[in-house]
């Protein structure tokens, strides 16, 4: 195992910044009985688009970067968020992932940010990347749900983590908010590495990541919401992954990489998840990957390209 790269550390700083501005971003700062930090995007405060894109370098533990910019396919004209890093396993899976069921007795929440790589609840993960990091230093996760956490939700992460409550910062979005839909349009690349591994690939060979993605109207209510940002990574999402292997190995893990793939790909995500009762989980989950795909062979030069954007999906997810 190396040396940690203090993602926690570096997410603290950036809240702290947010925390800061709190007032020209549309942010409220609170603390809990335990002296634990809560940070409000959009819950009660109104949050913004600003303080989305902070917020989804929270959950990246600091190693990526954001940025908003103009996204496009045909006539299909949107905001857009483009994202990078250097460290995708780590910033993408070992940050950012949201793979933390968050649910002490009467509340839930999907929790994200470094504080998951202290707690190492998803324990077959961190193995694979093999990466921990300290509980004596600050501890950071960004929790998405329309409820905010108590004191007692408080204790029990840091029961789970160990580290003390008051070296806790919690930031909340609902998932139909402005900060909200940024934050997760921004989980692009890690989408992408999230498929790899359920290929089987080892992302710890990907060297860079770099996606864009279009940030979705705000929804009218956060069900609704899940379906639209889920489409416009399925169907606007483009990734290039510079990373080392086989040519022939990568050349067949790019055809199976893009929500294409999928046999639950060509439906709007809301429409799917009706067609499965309200199943999250009898959806194919090969589908949940970028649109378009492209793979950079650091050792032989060649790229394999894959998939591509589908305004028409994303006109009827967004628009209809």
């Amino acid at each position: 195992m190396g040396r940690p790269l203090d993602l926690n550390r570096r997410a603290a700083r950036i809240a702290d910044v947010l925390a800061a501005d709190g007032e020209v971003l549309g942010v409220a700062t609170a603390t809990l009985a335990g002296h634990t930090r809560v940070l409000d995007c959009g819950i009660e405060a109104p949050g913004g688009l600003e303080a989305g894109r902070r917020l989804a370098e929270v959950c990246l533990g600091g190693a990526g970067q954001v940025a908003f910019s103009p996204w496009s396919a045909g006539d299909l004209a949107l905001p857009g968020v483009t994202v990078w890093t250097d460290r995708p396993a780590l910033a993408c899976l070992g940050a950012q992932y949201a793979g933390w069921a968050v649910k002490p007795e009467g509340y839930f929440a999907m929790g994200s940010g470094p504080l998951r790589a202290i707690a190492r609840v998803e324990t077959e993960l961190y193995e694979k990347l093999d990466y921990a990091e300290p509980a004596d230093g600050p501890g950071v996760l960004v929790l998405e749900t329309r409820v905010p956490p108590t004191a007692a939700v408080a204790a029990w992460l840091a029961r789970k983590s160990g580290v003390a409550a008051e070296r806790l910062t919690l930031l909340v979005a609902p998932t139909a908010s402005p900060a909200g839909g940024v934050q997760i349009a921004a989980r692009v690349v890690e989408t992408a590495l999230h498929k790899l591994l359920h290929l089987g690939f080892d992302v710890r060979q990907v060297l860079s990541g770099f996606g864009t993605a279009p940030i979705p109207p705000v929804a009218k209510n956060d069900l609704r919401a899940i379906g639209r940002t889920n489409d416009c990574v399925l169907y606007g999402g483009t990734v290039h992954l510079t990373l080392r292997g086989d040519d022939d190995a990568l050349s067949d893990v790019a055809r199976r990489l893009p929500s294409s793939a999928s046999a639950d790909y060509g439906a709007p995500f809301y429409e799917l998840f009706q067609r499965y009762g309200g199943d999250f989980y009898k959806v194919d989950p090969g589908l949940f990957s970028p649109a378009e795909v492209l793979l950079t062979n650091a050792a032989s030069g060649r790229t394999f390209r894959a998939g591509s954007r589908n305004a028409e999906v994303l006109r009827r997810s967004l628009f209809e």
